[in-house]
């Protein structure tokens, strides 16, 4: 399996710049990092999908303790996918499937201030490690009634420069040529060597809940029988 550390090698400065330009520059990026990413030509049958960078995007964390409850959120979310079928079924999965989606950490709010430097500079340390990522395989898709599907994938999120196996669980809803994706999951503070502060202002539980929400466009590219 493909390690985020060695994904990020090869699109970290591509993505830095997704943040920064125009949306029309970051389609013409967007577009190269389909090409940096999956490495070969996409095969006849197979079909590729980004983040649509003009549409709604929404990151959210959530934590809650016994005494307080905060969120934060972000859009800074792009990311990759390339089916092993034209279109997403139940037939869709396996090796030839690829995902690959990333958080630019530095971009979350929580509506204070000094809370959000806190949190960016002494637990989540974004000058060391910027984004949070996750890649790797669909291992499974369900038709679900409605056009909706429920997708299965297996890989690795990288989050504060430690790396865990996961298994992310997503519905997708069609929307005209692509999808809307929504997931929810939790993510253990410790499982990627984040302290846990105690500041009055800053107090977090081990588990975060996590949202995130966006559209996948299709992305033409050349084939090859």
């Amino acid at each position: 399996m493909r390690r985020i550390t060695d994904v990020l090698e090869r699109l970290d400065t591509w993505i830095s710049l997704s943040f920064q330009l125009s949306t029309r520059t970051v389609h013409v990026i967007s577009l190269t990092l389909v090409g940096i990413f999956f490495g070969t030509t996409v095969l006849s049958g197979q079909q590729a999908y980004q983040v649509a960078l003009e549409s709604d995007r929404l990151v959210r964390f959530t934590s809650s303790t016994a005494i307080d409850e905060f969120e934060g959120t972000t859009e800074r979310l792009d990311g990759l996918v390339l089916l092993n079928t034209d279109e997403l079924t139940d037939r869709t999965g396996g090796a030839e499937s690829e995902i690959y989606f990333e958080v630019d950490l530095a971009g979350l709010d929580t509506g204070i201030g000094m809370r959000d430097r806190q949190m960016r500079n002494s637990y989540l340390e974004v000058d060391r490690y910027p984004y949070a990522a996750f890649g790797g395989t669909i291992e499974q898709v369900v038709s679900l009634p409605g056009e909706m599907f429920q997708v299965t994938t297996q890989g690795i999120l990288g989050i504060h420069g430690v790396e865990q196996e996961r298994a992310l669980t997503c519905n997708l809803a069609t929307v005209n040529e692509g999808y809307r994706v929504n997931c929810v999951f939790p993510v253990f503070l410790s499982d990627h060597d984040i302290e846990i502060p105690k500041l009055m202002f800053l107090k977090l539980n081990n588990e975060i809940r996590m949202e995130l929400n966006f559209i996948l466009e299709p992305v033409e590219l050349d084939s090859e029988n």
